[in-house]
């Protein structure tokens, strides 16, 4: 993602992500689900459940692809829900497609 032009900020877990989100307010949040500490569904919740986070984009990236694993994650608000496997060239795909709607005025 970097050769693409696109800077990327880590975290090992959940609540350090909403640490790193705070610190630096990104234009899009990539979770997995399984994460230590606060998955990516408690982190989503968190995001939005403040106002300077709720709309922040979200996607989804995850080996949990039971169908309600997707259904949970699109009730919850995802932007996109992307399954594991998958190839560098779906992910970028979609991250190009959701900062373009946010740069149109979309997400």
């Amino acid at each position: 993602m970097e050769g693409q032009g696109l800077r990327l900020r880590t975290a090992t877990n959940g609540a350090a992500a909403l640490l790193a989100i705070d610190e630096e307010r990104p234009d899009l949040v990539i979770l997995d689900v399984m994460m230590p500490v606060l998955d990516g569904f408690q982190t989503l919740d968190a995001l939005q459940s403040r106002e300077e986070t709720k709309d922040l984009p979200v996607i989804m990236l995850t080996a949990r692809s039971s169908d309600q694993d997707v259904a949970h994650g699109w009730r919850s608000g995802v932007t996109s829900y992307l399954t594991k496997p998958f190839s560098i060239d779906q992910l970028l795909k979609l991250v190009e497609r959701v900062l373009e709607g946010i740069a149109q005025g979309v997400s």
